[in-house]
């Protein structure tokens, strides 16, 4: 198991990650979500021994880490910007962590072949990186993390650089990779979708500490504060006399005899779904709407909208 406790990490006069407190267990794959600047990446280099600790603990099966050297933490790390080498091939890439352990050259080649099969390239060992695709190099540096078989394996925006299609099938392909491997897994992400699709549990972390840790399933459902909310894609009211609430948008329907009253001034197509935005009548605020099925009213329109009380979270002021 890891486990991290009141981790801090500061640039200058700021903390990147401030008193932190996280666990991830056996088997157990966790994502890390938040927007740019919250703090992530620095918490995993943080882990892995790339960057100072100011305060706190980093513990593997109850051994504290600290003194502990990247390549001997037993931690495998796949960055963002996949830090492959130019000048050598496939092999060659994979290959390079294996040495750093000093193991013979035939056990070092037939284990970096051994995990290019793994992530799908095999018959890739002589290409050239810079012949690859995207999706390639990503499989790459993914298989060169693998190649230690490093008890816990962390991964910066794996999917970050792709595309929606192929993003979507790697990450249910990830996530048949770790269940074979029995890995435990720490992910961070920016993306929801990549979250919840992939981790038994989401940690959404803002300004350097966890807003909310739980399922998938409890964090998109039930939001525990109003940045969560806003992140995840809610909307956040005073205008349901409720207090402060949580509505998502496809809780909130088109009808003539709504309770709120409000002009439509945005519409979006998203896939399987028009999204508007409704500014309320006599409130400096808009609502977001998911509309399937029917056709969405138009910008200028004058719209009532009545709301479904499954989709709504009261929020803490």
């Amino acid at each position: 198991m890891l486990e991290v406790r009141g981790l801090s990490v500061r640039y200058d006069d700021s903390l990147a990650v401030d008193g932190l407190d996280l666990s991830v267990a056996d088997r157990e794959v966790v994502c890390v979500l938040g927007p740019s600047g919250s703090g992530k990446t620095t918490l995993l280099r943080a882990i892995a021994g790339l960057e100072p600790i100011a305060a706190g603990v980093v513990l593997r099966d109850g051994a504290d880490l600290a003194g502990v050297p990247p390549h001997r933490r037993g931690l495998g790390f796949m960055f963002q910007e996949h830090a492959l080498f130019p000048h050598r091939d496939v092999i060659g890439n994979v290959a390079f962590g294996l040495r750093m352990h000093r193991l013979p050259r035939d056990q070092v080649a037939a284990r970096a072949r051994e995990v290019l099969a793994l992530v799908g390239l095999d018959g890739f060992e002589r290409r050239s990186v810079r012949e690859l695709s995207g999706g390639e190099r990503q499989r790459v540096a993914l298989a060169r993390a693998l190649a230690p078989e490093p008890s816990l394996l962390m991964l910066d925006e794996p999917l970050g650089a792709l595309d929606r299609a192929l993003r979507d099938d790697l990450a249910r392909e990830l996530r048949h990779l770790f269940e074979r491997l029995g890995i435990a897994v720490l992910l961070v992400t920016h993306d929801h979708d990549e979250a919840f699709a992939l981790g038994d549990r989401v940690a959404v972390v803002h300004d350097g500490h966890i807003e909310q840790i739980g399922t998938p399933v409890d964090v998109w459902r039930q939001p525990a504060t109003e940045f969560v909310a806003r992140f995840l894609g809610w909307n956040v009211t005073d205008a349901l006399g409720a207090g402060r609430t949580a509505v998502r948008p496809d809780a909130l329907r088109v009808t003539a005899h709504g309770q709120l009253a409000g002009r439509v001034v945005e519409r979006t197509f998203h896939r399987d779904h028009f999204l508007i935005r409704v500014a309320l009548s006599g409130r400096d605020e808009t609502l977001d709407v998911a509309i399937h099925d029917t056709e969405p009213p138009t910008i200028g329109e004058t719209v009532r909208l009545a709301v479904d009380p499954e989709g709504l979270v009261p929020l803490p002021r």
